[in-house]
């Protein structure tokens, strides 16, 4: 089964009044939205979720424009003229030199349980295996895909197809910003405040530095870190006297004003355990309270070695859902 470059359609063996297509840009944008919310009450997602939450028409459109080819690298179900599902593919190398070709699929409830979901991974599989080819990665390739713990269907999916859970995200939630712990007294030598320019790469090494041991990451760039550096308003730095021994990166989120997240939380392996994170995560949240949000959001590793689950809960966030990786062998 394949999705043809132009704008025929390609029929759905053995499953009548279905058909894949191609992306065609823009005007399949809100169609793809409303796909999202279809499936929203089933897979029981979160629209508040910085994860994965329930994106716009203008929000899709700008992840379209991120990927290779946006028409070969995203296919559209649909059912009597109208899109009923849809699943997108887009790659990334990981700090260890793995190429991660990572799919991901959205079907509206009504339409499950005939296979199309099935279809809809056959040919993400097949799309990626000749991208592999194209890249000449085969050596260092795997599929990837994602699925929320609520998302049972997809779960069952991509255990019966081989894939295999190699990691999760939990993401976690502060409901009221107007309620903080208080501060702690900090060593000696070592101040809390906000990270200018001149820091950037020093943070940026920071947080780099703080995955070193860190499966399943992808390579993070100092211009990729520039890049998001579009508000650091609410960006917060510890030093021990003059060495960056911490950040915390919090922002706004664009979409939704009253909710702030804590995008990184970091601190340098020789600076642990003297209360710099609980510090800096505090200072954070006192920054995006004082710029309008109401609460915050963040997600972690269940597997992170430096027990910063413990810090949150102890702050007051409490756990939303749990954000699964599969892995299979191209």
């Amino acid at each position: 089964m394949s999705v043809n470059s132009g704008n025929r359609l390609a029929s759905l063996k053995q499953l009548p009044g279905y058909v894949l297509r191609p992306y065609h840009g823009h005007e399949d944008d809100g169609a793809m939205a409303a796909v999202r919310l279809g499936c929203a009450e089933r897979d029981r997602v979160d629209a508040r979720s910085v994860v994965e939450g329930l994106p716009t028409a203008a929000e899709i459109a700008e992840a379209s424009a991120k990927l290779d080819d946006p028409s070969e690298n995203q296919a559209l179900v649909e059912h009597s003229g109208g899109v009923v599902g849809y699943a997108t593919i887009r790659r990334w190398q990981e700090r260890d030199g793995t190429w991660l070709y990572l799919h991901r699929g959205y079907l509206m409830p009504e339409h499950r349980g005939q296979g199309i979901g099935s279809a809809m991974l056959n040919w993400a599989e097949s799309r990626i295996r000749q991208l592999v080819q194209q890249h000449g990665t085969a050596r260092t390739a795997v599929l990837g895909a994602n699925a929320m713990v609520s998302e049972q269907d997809a779960t069952a999916l991509l255990l019966d197809a081989g894939y295999r859970r190699v990691f999760s995200l939990v993401e976690l939630e502060l409901a009221d910003l107007r309620q903080l712990p208080d501060r702690k007294p900090l060593p000696d030598g070592v101040r809390v405040g906000a990270v200018d320019p001149s820091s950037y790469r020093a943070a940026w090494k920071t947080v780099v530095d703080s995955y070193a041991e860190a499966a399943f990451t992808e390579r993070w760039t100092f211009e990729s870190f520039l890049a998001s550096a579009a508000d650091p308003t609410c960006w917060r730095a510890a030093w021990d006297r003059e060495a960056l021994a911490g950040v915390a990166l919090c922002s706004i989120r664009r979409r939704n004003a009253t909710v702030g997240e804590i995008e990184e939380l970091s601190v340098r392996k020789e600076s642990r355990r003297l209360g710099l994170g609980r510090a800096l995560l505090l200072d954070g949240l006192r920054c995006l309270r004082e710029h309008g949000a109401e609460t915050a959001r963040l997600y972690t590793g269940t597997a992170n070695p430096h027990r910063s689950y413990d810090l949150y809960e102890d702050v007051g966030f409490r756990r939303q859902n749990e954000h699964v990786r599969y892995r299979k062998p191209i």
